[in-house]
Parts: structure tokens; C-alpha cells; sequence
């Protein structure tokens, strides 16, 4: 139960790493993959791929095709949308960060 409560809490921190990362610079798949991982998110390509459907869906990524050594690699970058929604995260996530910051101190 405690792992599928964590999932849950993960996959919004995951999408904001996705925003931000897209928002600084193209991203694909197997890149964004390793950066996750690179903090501590061991997500497979089964889980992260569909993500970033969906993010593209809800008009928060843009996605762009390019062929890399003869096979087609998707890049995602942050659309306005993806970055209005990527600043008011911030902003949450910093009030957050500040009130369980100080243990106890909310």
C-alpha cells in the first residue's frame, strides 16, 4: 500500500521534472529516463512514455520528430501552457517545501 501511495505522490514530481527539463531544452524519452533515475525515480519506458502522451494531449509539451542515425527520435519541448503550469507548481512546491522544511514547524 505505502509503495502505491508513494507512486501516486511521485507522478506529480515526475511531471514537474518533465516540465522543467522541456522548458530548458528538448527532451526525449531515454534522456528523460536517465535523469530520473539520476534522482532517484526508477520509472521504466512503460510508465514514462505514456506520460508524455498524455502531457502532449493536454497541450502541456510539444512534440517534434528528427532522425537520429536513421531512426526517428521524438523530442519534447514545454508549450506555454506546460510553462504557466510549470511556474504555478514552482510556486507550490516551494510553499510546500518551505512549511515541511521546518520539521514540525507547519
Amino acid at each position: 500500500m505505502e509503495d502505491k501511495v508513494l507512486r501516486k505522490l511521485f507522478l506529480g514530481f515526475i511531471h514537474i521534472h518533465i516540465l522543467h527539463h522541456a522548458s530548458e531544452h528538448p527532451i526525449f524519452g531515454l534522456w528523460m529516463l536517465e535523469e530520473l533515475k539520476s534522482h532517484g525515480y526508477n520509472i521504466s519506458a512503460g510508465t514514462l512514455y505514456p506520460i508524455l502522451h498524455a502531457m502532449e494531449k493536454d497541450g502541456l509539451l510539444e512534440k517534434t520528430e528528427q532522425n537520429v542515425e536513421g531512426k526517428i527520435r521524438k523530442y519534447y519541448t514545454t508549450t506555454q501552457k506546460g510553462k504557466a503550469v510549470l511556474k504555478e507548481a514552482r510556486t507550490k512546491a516551494y510553499e510546500l517545501f518551505k512549511e515541511i522544511h521546518n520539521e514540525g514547524g507547519g
